[in-house]
């Protein structure tokens, strides 16, 4: 049996169940293995509000001091410039909430991949030559179907992210949020999620399949090229989009502030207000470097799996 297959015809030689099997598997791996720097990049973009003095300790001059010197050290040493106070997180706490994306990741990503595939076949992206517009338009469908699904998941899971969180397991941040906030909590921040998904996940997906077709044109399995063209498609696109995860940030975890102007924000526009008040146009762009560290070996991975497992459940229907 010859070991090389055309990957423009993958999507219509295996089935929705394999492809949706293939997205799964490609879904849960990606999000587990970037999930620390994803906590990080969270926790960088949620606005800090400042305690009332009165329950603020008074330092001394001496341990003000040695405080100031201690975090103008660790900028110094620390290129992503994130916290002192995120960096002491242990790392149980950056993998807390990861239950969460298993359970949302998994679903979610199968019916993502498989409705991409459809919709890819459908609309003529997997025609000979570059179709970048019907790439991206079958990455938007995918979006909408994932996300839709996704979104509560992606909800408890930036809860249970935050530094203070409460909450210790995902049934019970869920049955919290529900009742202090009923289910709208869940899907509050859907449209800024959508806003910023499905530009994200076009641009995405019509980069990889541009870097892919580039450079392995003759469409023959080769892992180096999904990983680098899924690399580049993670991080540029990544980096497009980062304002509107700011946004959808403040708005998932927006129950969980102290602050009670955050804590009633409505929607995207009033979202966008607060962070242009608080911190001007460069706090549209908190937590970007963490955002794109994450996205670019996350989308890596992610194709690398989803097409190996095509590449297998193809060569088994082949048989």
């Amino acid at each position: 049996m010859d070991d090389e297959y055309d990957y423009e015809s993958l999507g219509s030689n295996t089935t929705m169940a394999h492809n949706a099997l293939a997205g799964a598997l490609a879904g849960i791996a990606e999000h587990c293995a970037m999930y620390p720097v994803d906590s990080i990049k969270t926790r960088m973009q949620v606005i800090q509000s400042s305690k009332p003095v009165a329950l603020v300790s008074p330092l001394s001059a001496t341990a003000t001091a040695t405080a100031t010197a201690t975090i103008t050290a660790t900028t110094i040493s620390n290129p992503l410039q994130i916290p002192a106070s995120t960096i002491r997180s242990t790392h149980s706490n950056l993998w807390r909430g990861v239950t969460s994306v298993v359970m949302g990741a998994g679903p979610a990503h199968a019916l993502h991949f498989g409705t991409y595939e459809f919709c890819k076949d459908f609309l003529g992206a997997n025609k000979d030559g570059h179709q970048p517009l019907a790439s991206a338009a079958a990455g938007a469908c995918a979006t909408l179907a994932h996300d839709a699904l996704m979104n509560p998941f992606d909800v408890i899971k930036q809860r249970m992210q935050l530094k203070d969180s409460v909450y210790r397991t995902v049934r019970e941040c869920a049955r919290q949020v529900y009742t202090k906030e009923g289910a709208i909590a869940f899907y509050v921040s859907l449209p800024t999620t959508l806003t910023m998904s499905i530009p994200f996940q076009s641009i995405q997906f019509a980069t990889y399949e541009y870097f892919r077709k580039t450079l392995n044109p003759s469409g023959e399995y080769d892992p180096k090229t999904h990983v680098i063209a899924g690399g580049l498609a993670g991080a540029f696109a990544s980096s497009i989009t980062t304002p509107l995860d700011v946004i959808k940030t403040l708005l998932q975890t927006r129950g969980s502030h102290h602050d009670p102007y955050i804590r009633n924000t409505k929607g995207l526009v009033e979202a966008a207000l607060i962070i242009k008040e608080r911190f001007g146009l460069k706090g549209f762009f908190r937590g970007f470097r963490p955002r794109v560290l994450t996205h670019m070996p996350s989308a890596a991975i992610s194709w690398s799996v989803y097409e190996y497992f095509k590449w297998i459940l193809n060569a088994r229907l082949s048989n």
